[in-house]
């Protein structure tokens, strides 16, 4: 008799509204990882102000992505070893612990650790829920609760910033981090209640030490490189250097270590699949490209139109307005019609045009051209990003599914990294070249320090250099969207090679075997039939 076939059936699956009311607890934590990384960014001068602490303002962002991207592979290992109710409550109470000590922090080096804890908790949520999801829905019927995940993210991109900023100036930026604590609760609640899946292994998990210190050293390297080169330390500076090479030397153990683990956290199994490959590079890609693009746009808004912050912001609503949309639609039109492939195709396309006119605007162009420009850009992520996530889980049997959501997620987010690093490196270093050398003789006096132009002082400066400024601060960042609309046509070709494979309609309900390692990674679909797992 298989384990599939002695496995309980969970009683929260019994009905749709059991599902419902989960997938409702898991918006909530979904909602409360993606708001974490938006709702600061209104907050923040005003947090760093009061808490005396501008030169490390960088790390009240850095401190979170790190530690949540260290510990995403590490629940999906783990939910997949011991099941997912564990780790998904622990993952919510390690988030509101932080998001108190966030909130009561007396200084600096408080709140970043605070930020630090909330990493550790937030890195599970996303994964978390994107894995559970996959455990009680089949895949031909997960593309519409997908697209809500989606949609999540849209709303929060929009919600995160003008939340922070009300919250900021009509009560405290405090409130900010005290705001997760209802969420989380209901969101706890819902873990505990509502969550029944088998519990995973019977047997102890052997954990798979030696393979997370290599990952988490050489992961936070890497992201270390990406938020200190060109900012904080030159490219070529000790420092840049010895995480470079420190990235390298632990990235090559790990690989060492995972083909020798009893249990390994990311298994080299994954990456013998032409469809996990494809999906995960062409993500890593849209990731380079998307945060490289949006976390820009709004200074770039400020600066080169003119636009108050609260413009800005509302500027951007038609790229977030069209990725909730498309996220919606396809994840409808998949459960409906069971096809999927085109999407991701016809999204990453989309990127590369939004890029494309993007990176062809001046500051004559009208704002509108703008607001349709993003809003293509929103399009295509709102179509790409939550497919290629179910293309990920619909290649591997559930027993694994946690680890190879886990493994895709990472690697999108260090592309996220990646791309906002070295955009905002290249875009401050051009910005100090481009307007120095148009300057002429005695306008660098009035201008003062370039890397310390708000949009107020712009606004004041004398007509002739205010628009050797504001065509500066556009011909620094324009060629750089342009230049990244090519990774968003690699993503394209990368995609047309996936294979499409009938979506199973079936959830499988059993126990994780003893090893899933390199050897033992079991990989259904290469017949037609979704059904025959084993």
């Amino acid at each position: 008799m298989t384990a599939s076939s002695t496995a309980p059936r969970p009683r929260s699956h019994e009905s749709r509204r059991g599902i419902i009311l989960l997938f409702i607890g898991l918006v909530l934590a979904m909602l409360l990882a993606s708001l974490s990384q938006t709702v600061l960014s209104a907050a923040m001068p005003t947090m760093v102000g009061e808490l005396g602490g501008v030169d490390q303002m960088l790390w009240v962002m850095t401190a979170y992505i790190l530690a949540s991207t260290i510990m995403m592979p590490i629940y999906g290992k783990m939910s997949d070893l011991i099941g997912r109710k564990g780790p998904m409550i622990f993952a919510i109470v390690t988030f509101m612990a932080g998001s108190v000590i966030g909130a009561l922090a007396p200084d600096m080096t408080v709140l970043i650790a605070g930020r630090i804890v909330q990493g550790v908790g937030g890195g599970g949520l996303i994964i978390l829920s994107q894995a559970i999801i996959a455990d009680v829905v089949p895949a031909r019927e997960r593309g519409k609760y997908m697209g809500i995940m989606g949609a999540v993210f849209a709303v929060s991109s929009v919600a995160g910033p003008l939340l922070g900023g009300w919250l900021t100036e009509e009560v405290n930026w405090r409130w900010t981090f005290w705001l997760n604590i209802p969420l989380g609760a209901l969101a706890l609640v819902a873990a505990i209640v509502l969550l029944h899946l088998p519990k995973g292994t019977t047997a102890k998990p052997k954990i798979d030490v030696f393979g997370m210190m290599t990952l988490a050293v050489a992961t936070a390297s890497l992201i270390l490189v990406a938020s200190w080169g060109g900012n904080d330390y030159e490219w070529t500076s000790p420092v840049i250097l010895s995480l470079i090479a420190s990235t390298v030397v632990f990235a090559v153990l790990f690989v060492f270590v995972e083909r020798r683990a009893a249990e390994p956290i990311m298994p080299l199994g994954l990456f013998r699949h032409r469809n996990f490959n494809l999906a995960t590079a062409a993500g890593l890609l849209i990731g380079v490209a998307m945060f490289g693009a949006i976390g820009y746009l709004p200074t770039y808004l400020q600066m080169t139109f003119g636009a108050d912050a609260t413009t800005a912001g509302m500027l951007m609503v038609p790229m977030m307005g069209m990725m909730l949309v498309s996220s919606l639609l396809s994840g409808w039109l998949v459960s409906k019609y069971g096809r999927y492939k085109w999407m991701p195709i016809v999204g990453a396309a989309l990127v590369a045009l939004g890029l494309v006119l993007l990176g062809t605007m001046t500051p004559e162009t009208p704002l509108w051209r703008f607001c349709v420009d993003v809003g293509l850009l929103g399009l295509g992520l709102g179509v790409n990003m939550q497919i290629l996530v179910l293309i990920v889980q619909n290649t591997f049997p559930n027993r694994v599914v946690g680890t190879a959501t886990a493994a895709n997620n990472f690697f999108r987010q260090i592309g996220a990294s990646l791309g906002s690093a070295v955009i905002g490196s290249l875009f401050a270093l051009r910005l100090v070249d481009i307007i120095g050398e148009r300057l002429p003789s005695g306008g660098t006096a009035q201008v003062g320090d370039i890397a310390s132009l708000t949009p107020h002082s712009v606004l004041e400066l004398p007509a002739s250099v205010h628009d050797i400024v504001v065509h500066g601060y556009n011909d620094a960042l324009t060629p750089l969207l342009l230049g990244m609309a090519p990774l968003a046509v690699v993503a394209v070709v990368l995609l047309c090679f996936i294979k499409e494979v009938p979506l199973k309609t079936t959830v499988e309900r059993d126990i994780v075997p003893d090893s899933v390692s390199e050897g033992h990674l079991i990989i259904e679909h290469d017949s037609d039939s979704v059904n025959d797992a084993r």
